[in-house]
């Protein structure tokens, strides 16, 4: 019993106090008590103010925690962080670390899982690292952009200025209140137009209905007429011409003679052909033929 005395008491009391404040300053941090995390490791060449116990995400899934830091005071290498990650917690070949910042100020760690699920890393692997851009990083690669843009910008509000200050501007600008003018004066008189159209339309759908009633009426007088009649003597006039076309083609009348026989037309011909030579040699030798005197004719 002389060995427990109140030194060796309060010197087990004291270890005692050590070790729970060590496990308790861990448990705080975020880091689990009896580690059975898999190690991995992450290079970048700024850690943007990640530290031990920064927490690590996949996905908005909390998955492991950073165990160590490890910093090149020469310089000749790259920051190292070592990540203790869920034994669960399986990383394809590809995989990156990127370091973000929330709202408040707060360093993590984000995974970006690679495309290929069929090959994983090992435990110990090394993992390539950065710092995400955020809207900061964003802003300053575009200006570059920007700057190239500037000289543009400033020739086209060149331009808009001078196109401002020309006078056909607001003579084209006077002359839309103008036509916006025209358009309510146009708008108002259709109205009023509409409106005594409005009244019209009674007397004009009587006037509609009277020719209406006119059309009935001469359809009616037409469903009256004697069609049948009508065109029996349209079928006699018809056979009347008819007659009168085969007495034509016939030899019974002096038509159908003439029409028909070549021996009359001869015939009539030579007649008309003697006829004419009489005629020609009584105007030549009238005295063959006419024989006059006023003392009366002498006996030979």
């Amino acid at each position: 019993m002389k060995y427990f005395t109140k030194e060796v008491q309060i010197a087990l009391v004291a270890i005692a106090g050590i070790v729970v404040l060590f496990f308790g300053l861990k448990f705080l941090k975020g880091m689990t008590l009896f580690s059975t995390d898999d190690n991995y490791y992450a290079t970048f060449d700024n850690i943007g103010g990640l530290s031990v116990s920064s927490p690590i995400y996949s996905n908005g899934y909390r998955v492991g925690v950073v165990e160590q830091v490890v910093y090149d005071y020469e310089g000749k290498r790259d920051i190292v962080a070592v990540l203790g990650l869920d034994k669960q917690m399986r990383l394809p070949k590809g995989t990156m670390a990127e370091i973000t910042k929330d709202l408040m100020g707060n360093v993590q760690l984000n995974l970006i899982l690679g495309d290929n699920p069929l090959e994983v890393m090992a435990p110990g692997d090394t993992l390539v690292g950065g710092l995400e851009k955020g809207m900061l990083g964003k802003a300053g690669e575009m200006v570059p952009q920007i700057e190239r843009m500037l000289p543009k910008l400033d020739s086209i509000l060149a331009s808009v200025n001078a196109l401002l200050a020309d006078p056909a501007i607001s003579n084209s600008l006077h002359n839309i209140d103008q036509i916006t003018s025209n358009l309510t004066t146009t708008t108002q008189e259709l109205h009023r137009l509409t409106g005594s159209l409005n009244t019209q339309v009674p007397s004009l759908m009587q006037k509609a209905d009277g020719v209406l009633a006119n059309t009935h009426t001469l359809t009616k007088n037409l469903s009256d007429l004697d069609i049948a009649m009508t065109m029996a003597k349209v079928n006699g006039t018809l056979q009347n011409v008819e007659q009168m076309t085969a007495k034509l083609n016939s030899k019974d009348g002096t038509l159908g003679l003439l029409m028909n026989d070549p021996q009359l037309y001869r015939n009539l011909n030579a007649t008309m052909s003697h006829a004419d030579s009489l005629m020609i040699d009584l105007r030549q030798h009238p005295k063959r033929y006419v024989h006059f005197s006023v003392f009366g004719r002498k006996d030979k």
